[in-house]
């Protein structure tokens, strides 16, 4: 029998959202989605539709493109997919180019709206664990398992440039900081801990650590089956 577990995994960017999502969710034999992604994908949707993002009106013309792009995600944990028009995007939503917009996209209420919907029709029955930013506040506040994590701004930037590769620390701690400001304040969905989240300050924890720390509640929460969920591929 498949387990119907859903794990609402919410927190800031560079705090360990993704790799523990992933993590978490090929341990225990759960599906796995990643909501910035999605919002990542429409973005550079809305960048190849040529919206003008210096533009007063840049939110009236992402609303009116928000039902067009069509997108997709794969929830296999091991290897996540996310399509755009069947067209595979998933390095290209990783760009600086659609980090520098993709706040703004996500504030739009069509946008999160669009989204909202195709994310509960992918969690469904359950058996997965979906990261984001309002997953336990609006996507799913009836997770049986709703978690936040945090880590100090520098650990953070840290973290998301060596994810990157290169990149100057001060700028990405900046870029974050700037993201955070722009997600907290935003009038549709803003991002913010659940009622009854776990709060966990990732910062002093390998990724292991915390890896087993979020597995750990998970279980006790009687989140798997004996058989595991039988993820699709």
């Amino acid at each position: 029998m498949a387990s119907t577990i859903v794990v609402a995994m919410d927190g800031t960017s560079g705090s360990g959202k993704s790799s523990t999502s992933r993590r978490v969710a090929s341990r225990l034999g759960l599906r796995y989605l990643d909501t910035g992604a999605q919002f990542r994908a429409v973005t550079a949707a809305m960048i190849d539709a040529g919206v003008d993002f210096a533009a007063a009106d840049v939110a009236e013309q992402v609303a009116a493109l928000a039902a067009r792009p069509v997108v997709e995600s794969g929830t296999d944990p091991d290897a996540p997919t996310i399509t755009v028009d069947g067209h595979d995007v998933a390095e290209r939503i990783r760009t600086q180019e659609v980090t520098d917009h993709v706040s703004a996209v996500a504030s739009v209420p069509q946008v999160r709206q669009r989204l909202l919907d195709l994310q509960r029709e992918i969690i469904g029955a359950g058996g997965i664990v979906v990261e984001g930013r309002d997953i336990g506040s609006v996507v799913a506040p009836d997770a049986q398992v709703k978690l936040y994590l945090t880590a100090d701004p520098a650990a953070r930037a840290a973290r998301r440039t060596a994810e990157n590769g290169a990149g100057d620390l001060d700028a990405t701690q900046a870029d974050l900081l700037r993201r955070d400001a722009i997600d907290s304040g935003r009038a549709t969905a803003p991002a913010v801990a659940a009622d009854g989240a776990v709060h966990l300050d990732t910062t002093p924890y390998t990724l292991e650590q915390v890896v087993d720390l979020v597995a750990g509640l998970v279980e006790q929460a009687g989140a798997t089956s004996p058989e595991g969920s039988g993820r699709p591929a």
